[in-house]
């Protein structure tokens, strides 16, 4: 239970990563509600996590799932620059997520 709350909290963070780029682009309520409502769930389904992980390994697969989540999002739908760098930034993030999770 407590890996399907981190997975909804960074499920939610990329959501209010997208929110706040687009309510940075052009401020409404529904780019708003994005921004808002996609951090607060997140920070409410991370604080779930905590009565079934523990704390510093489920913020740290939250932190990192949203990063590369972020990143990702961010390359192919908001046109960031795409590079061999940043994509083997990503993947080193998502291999230090999975070495967390395989060892707790």
């Amino acid at each position: 239970m407590g890996w399907l709350f981190v997975c909804l909290a960074s499920i939610s963070e990329i959501a209010g990563v997208m929110g706040l780029k687009m309510y940075s682009d052009k401020k409404s309520v529904p780019h708003a509600a994005l921004y808002f409502g996609g951090f607060a769930l997140s920070f409410f389904c991370l604080y779930q996590s905590f009565n079934y992980l523990q704390v510093s390994v489920s913020y740290a697969v939250w932190i990192g799932i949203g990063t590369a989540g972020a990143v990702l999002i961010n390359m192919f739908i908001f046109g960031e620059t795409k590079s061999a760098q940043r994509f083997i930034s990503v993947i080193i993030i998502v291999i230090g997520v999975v070495g967390l999770k395989a060892v707790s």
